[in-house]
């Protein structure tokens, strides 16, 4: 089957709510307090899709993952406690969660992948993303997709590890 991704509608927000909830249970049963403090949530979903920044990665009729991608739009990643790589213009992606029934698949390399297409296909050439300390899973992934350690950054009170990928510029 074909992978489409897209921009999330609200009608989709009980299954993307559902997929969140899980990955917060996940981040819970690893020992992590990524996502543990009432965020994310439906309104949080419901905020992103209203900012036309949800989007969902789907087969079929099955919603398989989701994220926020936002352009230039991190105020906490202006305090960044180090260095960014490029003081460009910028895709960040939070609140990336695949689906329980789909977890092992290489869908959030995926994801991450499309995520790099969606900022080229917007000639913008820099992701940025932050995770806690103890989310181990994403930092994996951000070492295998290579993205550079840039320092920390802070949400609600907490340090996050924040990360940068230049992305090459196609001709």
């Amino acid at each position: 089957m074909t992978h489409h991704f897209r921009k999330a509608t609200t009608s989709e927000i009980p299954q993307i709510w559902g997929i969140l909830q899980k990955a917060i249970a996940r981040r819970k049963e690893d020992g992590s307090n990524q996502w543990q403090d009432g965020y994310p949530n439906p309104d949080v979903i419901e905020n992103d899709i209203d900012k036309n920044a949800g989007y969902v990665l789907t087969e079929g009729d099955s919603i398989l993952g989701y994220c926020a991608l936002l352009i230039n739009d991190e105020p906490k990643y202006q305090k960044i406690e180090g260095k960014w790589l490029t003081n460009d213009d910028f895709v960040v992606f939070h609140r990336v969660a695949i689906s329980e029934k789909h977890l092992g698949k290489g869908l959030a390399k995926k994801l991450m992948n499309l995520i790099a297409d969606f900022a080229i296909s917007n000639n913008i050439y820099s992701l940025k993303a932050d995770t806690n300390y103890d989310n181990f899973a994403m930092m994996a992934i951000f070492e295998k997709l290579g993205y550079s350690y840039c320092g920390e950054v802070y949400f609600r009170g907490s340090p996050r590890k924040a990360y940068e990928k230049v992305l090459p510029k196609t001709n």
